[in-house]
């Protein structure tokens, strides 16, 4: 198939996986929202100008024409003024944090009747608040773990094995550039041994190798030290000596790290091995803290995305990218016509969960406007009203969330530059494949 055609179907393709995957979040707060008989008015996919809607009910569900998020209305998010009527909220306060939360007091009630008065979204329990917020995001986290788990659990992930696929010609660090090897470079104790592609290595000075970890763990530990080794070629145990060497290589704890052990100078064949539940589960706890550094780290890596943007740094290729980058990330796997169509889905699929893993964690921050700001503000209620009936006082009630407005209005500006920022630097400095 044609290189453009098949970039356009896997822009396309992840276009469609990221506008699913923001409807079911929308529905993660929809489903349990009405469960509890808060009042819905809108669903909509996409900001901006309405390209197509239907109404349900008292509901209106429809598509917007920028597809980078979506929404709920839940009506009577905040409560009203104390001591107002919630139909008749005030409209004018002294003081511009005071008029920003008066007004947005005034356009929840908007939409209010007085038969509504038992269905406004405050007025629910907290935990019922904090299901319908946690919806969301656990939608995004749910869709990571099925598709991570059917790519591991189906498909199957590549394994290290014992036969070798890649004999180094010199010894170069692990942390230095990529180059040729020069007439100054030792050559590896794998290439003075003799080893070859396809040779199956099974026994490492005395001691049985069973798996590619069993020989790195020894090779690792035997320094500069004589090196026996036994291995299987064309049928045939052999036996070749030799010493490995002291070198550079990565960490096997911290990929991004590197660490002085013994160096052979061999790189395995790898094999697809289907993994059950257990490894899913682990192998998403290790994604799931892994998203969580990278969002502790975001204002850094935006920082550096920035000084790409000027022209002062190359483009990490770990760095953060918008869905716009994404999306060509997605092309390049679909037209790389040097990988097997098969591997292309796949690769396609874990980017895909990838997102919606990042999607997830990144809600669960507790800050508004992003649904973790009312997830802290309806955990802090039901520790506040408990507190209260732990010590017999009076119930506090609700949680007036409305009160960090301004904090959310200032969020926001922060996320609508940096996507902005990121939008920019994926169009003249993208992050690109190999």
């Amino acid at each position: 198939m044609d290189t453009v055609l098949l970039y356009t179907l896997g822009v396309v393709l992840f276009a469609l996986g990221v506008a699913v995957s923001i409807g079911l979040h929308e529905v993660g707060h929809l489903a349990p929202a009405k469960k509890f008989g808060v009042k819905v008015t809108q669903y909509f996919v996409g900001f901006g100008r309405t390209i197509f809607s239907v109404r349900r009910g008292e509901t209106e569900y429809g598509l917007k024409a920028i597809p980078l998020g979506g929404y709920v209305k839940l009506v009577g998010m905040f409560p009203p003024h104390p001591g107002e009527d919630p139909t008749r909220v005030r409209k004018s306060n002294t003081g511009l944090f005071t008029q920003m939360v008066s007004d947005a007091r005034s356009f929840e009630y908007e939409q209010v009747e007085a038969k509504d008065q038992d269905r406004l979204f405050y007025k629910l329990p907290w935990w019922k608040k904090l299901i319908v917020m946690s919806g969301g995001p656990l939608v995004n986290l749910g869709i990571a773990f099925t598709l991570f788990g059917g790519v591991f659990m189906l498909h199957g992930v590549a394994v290290p094995t014992q036969t070798i696929s890649v004999v180094s010609e010199c010894v170069v660090p692990a942390n230095a550039p990529a180059r040729e090897c020069t007439a100054d470079d030792p050559p590896t104790p794998a290439a003075d041994a003799g080893l070859l592609p396809g040779d199956r290595i099974v026994g490492f000075n005395g001691a049985t190798v069973e798996s590619w970890d069993d020989l790195t763990t020894l090779i690792r530990a035997n320094t500069d030290g004589e090196a026996r080794i036994e291995f299987v070629r064309d049928g045939e145990r052999q036996t070749a000596t030799t010493n490995t060497t002291v070198n550079t290589v990565l960490d096997l704890d911290d990929p991004e790290a590197v660490v002085q052990a013994g160096f052979l100078g061999v790189s395995p064949t790898t094999e697809l091995e289907r993994q059950g539940p257990v490894f899913v589960v682990q192998q998403m706890g290790t994604y799931t803290w892994e998203t969580v550094k990278a969002l502790g780290q975001l204002p850094i890596r935006l920082y550096d995305v920035g000084k790409t943007v000027l022209g002062l740094q190359e483009r990490d290729p770990n760095s953060p990218m918008s869905v716009v980058g994404a999306g060509r990330v997605a092309g390049e796997i679909s037209s790389d016509h040097t990988t097997p169509a098969v591997d292309r889905m796949i690769s396609l699929i874990m980017l895909l969960a990838g997102v919606n893993l990042f999607l997830g964690m990144f809600n669960f921050v507790p800050l508004l406007p992003l649904d973790g700001g009312h997830i802290a503000g309806a955990l802090y209620e039901g520790v506040r009203r408990g507190w209260a009936r732990l010590w017999g006082r009076p119930d506090p009630g609700y949680v007036d969330v409305a009160k960090l407005l301004p904090l959310a209005y200032a969020m926001a500006m922060v996320l609508v530059v940096m996507s902005v920022l990121l939008i920019y630097a994926d169009i003249v400095a993208p992050v690109r494949l190999g």
